[in-house]
């Protein structure tokens, strides 16, 4: 499902000089929202494998290493308008820190190395799925941030 994700998100059919390799004109390497480590289960053979994630203008890059220029070549892209939810994952998998991104097709998994980093990557992505599933005012954004009696 990755890989039909990326072909959308990329365009189909054969690699020209003119295709733009960089992510659909997402400049990734140029002041990404977030970026960090996390774990993520394969498409294909379901092993696991630390990735280095960036998340973008409402898509979630990963690479195999977290020097990203503008050379580098995305191993693969979400684009979270399509997911459909972001959610602790922890008793699907029995594994601390998980948290799983839900598509109409498939959900996906990914294992944090903090339960800090899962809630900073949940709360990210589920403010990008707000902001580019829909047209939404600034006004409308939700601070996922911001907690009563926190500052």
């Amino acid at each position: 499902m990755a890989a039909s994700l990326w072909r959308a998100v990329m365009g189909t059919g054969a690699a020209s000089a003119d295709a733009d390799p960089a992510g659909g004109g997402v400049e990734f390497w140029r002041v990404p929202e977030r970026v960090g480590w996390l774990t993520k289960q394969g498409e294909y053979i379901k092993t696991w494998r630390r990735r280095w994630f960036v998340l973008k203008q409402g898509r979630l890059f990963w690479f195999k290493d977290s020097t990203v220029t503008r050379a580098s070549v995305p191993r693969g892209v979400i684009p979270v308008a399509s997911c459909l939810t972001v959610k602790g994952a922890e008793d699907v998998l029995n594994r601390p820190y998980a948290f799983e991104l839900s598509t109409p097709r498939e959900t996906m998994y990914f294992i944090a190395d903090t339960e800090k980093e899962k809630e900073e990557w949940i709360n990210s992505i589920g403010r990008s799925i707000v902001q580019h599933s829909r047209s939404v005012t600034d006004a409308e954004v939700v601070d996922y941030d911001s907690r009563p009696g926190e500052k």
